[in-house]
């Protein structure tokens, strides 16, 4: 029984032949961390469960357990409505090729009037057949480097689920904010800054100065510094007044 938590409209991930447990662990972490939870997995080679998938999910181990186990891909795919093929190699089969986003564009849209999609992904080894990708309506591949394509099954889940996730609208969490440093806590800085450095013999030759002088408070502007950062440097020039 598949979970139900990612949505009716989520994708179906399927995992055709998978090679190493470890690679469809890794694969159910991927998914998770972007929302999706519905994983099928064709004939895979080491059995069904398999307890090095579990280890490597970690944390992700629901969507294991809630994976469907199928005997052949036909039998994996006859409730989905389309199904995308991702493969990277040249294929005699004339069928539309996909980017992921644009993959995930139409699945999203289809998904809207209640279609199942699914994405299919191949063994480790060589990756999907023509068999494989004959009900495919489309194949998926990714812009990568032309003289190295081969991606690994979790990193090409992981990319597919990015996609679905960022396509939703998926917010990346706010970052704390430190308060900014007021403009006269930073000049106040430049002066202490200044104090030291001509404490120091800096400014020289003395023509030269006020262009010094100058660069430096267009240098301390520029960095958009906070308030505490702004202490702890008034901190590092008293200590070094202090060492000298």
């Amino acid at each position: 029984m598949e979970l139900e938590t990612g949505g009716a409209q989520a994708p179906v991930m399927v995992l055709v032949r998978p090679q190493m447990g470890e690679n469809i662990g890794a694969a159910a972490r991927a998914m998770l961390n972007f929302g999706l939870d519905r994983m099928r997995v064709v004939a895979p080679r080491d059995g069904w469960p398999n307890p090095k998938a579990v280890a490597m999910a970690s944390g992700a181990g629901r969507v294991l357990e809630a994976a469907g186990l199928f005997a052949d891909l036909p039998a994996a795919l006859a409730d989905c409505d389309r199904v995308y093929a991702t493969t990277a190699r040249g294929r005699e089969l004339v069928k539309p090729v996909l980017t992921p986003e644009a993959a995930m564009a139409e699945a999203r849209a289809l998904a809207a009037s209640g279609a199942r999609t699914a994405f299919l992904f191949g063994p480790e080894r060589a990756g999907l057949e023509n068999d494989d990708i004959a009900p495919a309506s489309a194949i998926v591949t990714v812009p990568v480097n032309p003289l190295f394509y081969s991606l690994n099954l979790a990193q090409c889940v992981l990319l597919l689920a990015y996609e679905w996730r960022r396509q939703a609208g998926g917010e990346m969490p706010a970052a704390p904010v430190a308060a900014p440093a007021s403009l006269g806590e930073v000049a106040r800085l430049g002066e202490h800054l200044e104090e030291r450095l001509e404490a120091a013999g800096f400014f020289f030759p003395a023509e030269k100065a006020p262009g010094m002088k100058r660069n430096l408070r267009n240098m301390l502007a520029r960095w958009s510094l906070t308030r505490a950062e702004v202490q702890t440097l008034h901190g590092i020039l008293r200590q070094l007044a202090r060492r000298g």
